[in-house]
């Protein structure tokens, strides 16, 4: 698993809970990527990768998209006991 090159920013609450579900199931980052735009998110890995290291916002769209790839309810993206 690649350890984050760079701390995590402060645009947005969900970006490090995305990382962390994501690396739990065991899915890569592009295939990650590939199923956020198969559901609709135009998105591509840098914009991705600053969400995920919280250097952008995240839209109610791609939060949607997102908790329903990873199987969670979207409250968990914003969980801050991890």
């Amino acid at each position: 698993m690649k350890i984050r090159k760079q701390e995590y920013g402060d645009k947005n609450l969900v970006g490090k809970n995305i990382e962390r579900i994501r690396k739990e199931k065991g899915i890569k980052q592009k295939d990650f990527i590939a199923q956020i735009q198969i559901m609709g998110c135009d998105m591509n890995p840098t914009s991705y990768s600053k969400l995920e290291g919280q250097v952008r916002s995240a839209t109610d769209k791609e939060l949607f998209v997102i908790s329903k790839i990873l199987d969670v309810p979207m409250e968990k993206l914003f969980d801050d006991t991890q």
